[in-house]
């Protein structure tokens, strides 16, 4: 039997380890923009076309490649970063692994000019799936300036699990942020379409911080700031009246490196224990400074999953660092501040991290672990399934519920046992959220929020299909602005926003003028209503079962009902129980939860043993 294993071609093998690198337009954003801080560059332009697919371009004034390293620089695990294996427990760069530029060339159409300071002419050089197609002498400014042509070209089917245009457009924006949110001594620019979105210049860390998220967060954020000898905190925390009931503003940098970590993220919530309403998530963007050999960067291909040394000790410090914070600013309550005892006790914590240790790192187990190895790429089978599921369900098929019908994927429709109230019997309330009304077989327990969420859901449906729901026009419009990742989101929903009742119009930027709202949103309250209805959705938005159109009325619906906790009179409450018993669906929400219970005779008697 001849064999059966051989090499890959190069232009195959790159396809596939783009896949790993350049998943989106998003990803060689992340790429390009981290190589641009890592070339020294103080001023670092990017600009899009229709969010990414047609161009993504890099503009920086770092300092360039030669001839030479401009053609290397595009050949698989080519880098100028590490040259042997002990570099990389010393790894201060962004990239080191050499494969974002070969795999961006394997599925994308590639142009760069570079210059460094001392040439008298910089390169051209022009490269298409894998293939170099001019490589020329040009003049350009020193710095480097890369183009990104036409993603997924040659991959036709990779291309077809792209997102919409305002979806690819938030995934760029987010990985825009988390590189320059750490770089506040590097400006930058964001534009799409020939519009400028962000103009960053140069300042402190919060500067920079308001420049990114909106300037409604300059009285919103508390400084954190820790030094010892083992690592540096630094940073700053929400307040928790600026908590939110979704993720998004959460930011952990290890070496100005964003990374994700639930861990360093459950010490973060401890610390604001008894702080925040039930599920909500406080706003912190923290960094962490320690040695480079006591953190391993290289078990993810997104380089966002990062494994120390002793995450014991980091969890103790976070922890700390963020309850000294809160009660240093009179936030809670001033508690002494000490570490946990068994984490006292530790060499890191005990006896300073002296030059000589630093020296003895390349014997440390994570050292020994990686060179048994040999292998720069290798992850431990045991977390393999669980770390890489994030990155793997980005191949898997999925429908397109843009592409859905005008008609929406609601619940089956049941019709509900019909209830039959006494007539002139009074309703009783109790604990201002649950309402005690007779019926013919007994009485009925409706909790009036649920119930209230249930007639607005029917209500709001209805109105979608007919295109006609009622505006309430505003006699002075209403101008707000929104950080632009939730600007990208509203842009998103503005056909769904129009169908049950908003008029909003761009304004420029990321501003927008609320013409009118649907009758049920009071007078006054239109950005605020926006906002949480922007909320709402991010909450529920991981949940594909449902269109985006589904999605927005569940969150209207939720948003604008009567809340527990509300005085009712008789007419009010008489009203919602009537509108109730008269949906299609009266006794569930939209969710699936109880909107009231029912006690029949025969019920109350089993009760009693009867």
């Amino acid at each position: 039997m001849p064999d059966i294993i051989q090499l890959l071609p190069d232009n195959i093998a790159n396809q596939i380890a783009a896949g790993e690198v350049i998943q989106r337009p998003a990803s060689a954003v992340k790429e390009l923009l981290e190589n641009a801080v890592d070339a020294g560059a103080t001023d670092i332009q990017l600009l899009v076309q229709d969010a990414g697919k047609a161009l993504v371009q890099v503009i920086d004034n770092g300092k360039g490649m030669s001839e030479n390293d401009a053609r290397m620089a595009f050949e698989r695990h080519a880098t100028s970063k590490i040259r042997k294996v002990e570099d990389l427990f010393h790894i201060q760069t962004m990239g080191f692994r050499g494969e974002a530029l070969a795999s961006i060339a394997a599925v994308a159409q590639v142009s760069m000019k570079t210059k460094r300071a001392e040439d008298s002419m910089g390169t051209y050089i022009e490269i298409e799936n894998s293939t170099v197609q001019r490589l020329e002498p040009c003049a350009t400014p020193q710095g480097t300036s890369i183009s990104m042509k036409h993603l997924f070209f040659n991959v036709p089917a990779r291309r077809n699990f792209l997102k919409s245009n305002t979806t690819e457009l938030r995934n760029i924006i987010d990985e825009f942020i988390r590189v320059a949110m750490p770089f506040p001594s590097i400006r930058f620019s964001l534009s799409h379409n020939g519009q400028e979105m962000f103009h960053l210049e140069t300042g402190s860390l919060k500067q920079r911080l308001v420049q990114l998220l909106g300037h409604n967060y300059n009285a919103k954020l508390v400084p954190v700031q820790e030094e010892t000898d083992y690592l540096t905190i630094h940073g700053f925390i929400g307040k928790p009246d600026a908590a939110r009931k979704t993720r998004g503003e959460q930011y952990f940098f290890v070496n100005k490196r964003f990374i994700k970590s639930n861990y360093l993220h459950h010490a973060v919530m401890t610390a604001f224990d008894n702080l925040l309403a039930k599920d909500s998530y406080p706003a912190y963007f923290l960094f962490i400074d320690l040695d480079p050999a006591q953190v391993d960067v290289n078990v993810h291909p997104t380089k966002q999953e990062i494994k120390f040394e002793d995450e014991r000790i980091i969890y103790a410090f976070v922890h700390a660092a963020v309850k000294h914070a809160l009660a240093q600013f009179s936030i809670a309550p001033s508690l002494d501040f000490t570490l946990n005892a068994e984490i006292q006790q530790l060499e890191a914590v005990s006896q300073p991290f002296t030059s000589d240790k630093k020296e003895a790192a390349s014997g440390s187990s994570m050292y020994q672990h990686f060179t048994e190895k040999n292998r720069a790429h290798f992850i431990e089978p045991s977390v393999s399934n669980k770390e890489l599921k994030s990155w793997k369900s980005f191949f898997e098929a999925a429908p397109n519920k843009e592409e859905a019908p005008a008609q929406f994927e609601f619940e089956q429709k049941a019709k509900s046992p019909k209830w039959i109230l006494q007539t002139g019997s009074p309703l009783l309330q109790s604990l201002n959220t649950y309402i005690i009304a007779l019926t013919n077989n007994g009485f009925i327990l409706v909790h009036q929020q649920l119930a209230h969420e249930r007639i607005l859901y029917e209500r709001y449906v209805q109105l979608a299909h007919k295109h006609q729901a009622p505006t309430q026009k505003s006699l002075f419009p209403v101008q707000m602005e929104l950080p632009p990742s939730d600007a990208a989101l509203l842009v998103e929903l503005l056909p769904e926003l129009t169908l049950i009742g908003f008029q909003i119009e761009p304004f420029g930027g990321n501003s927008f003028v609320v013409q009118g709202t649907p009758a049920d949103v009071p007078t006054g309250n239109e950005k605020h209503s926006i906002e949480l209805l922007l909320e709402q959705f991010k909450h529920f938005k991981s949940d594909t079962t449902f269109s985006k159109r589904e999605q927005v009325i569940r969150c209207m619906a939720r948003q604008q009902a009567v809340k527990a906790g509300q005085t009712l009179s008789q007419k009010e409450m008489l009203t919602l129980i009537e509108d109730l018993l008269n949906c299609d669906t009266a006794n569930l929400t939209p969710s699936g939860n109880p909107t009231f219970i029912s006690f029949n005779e025969g019920y109350i008697d089993g009760l009693f043993g009867r």
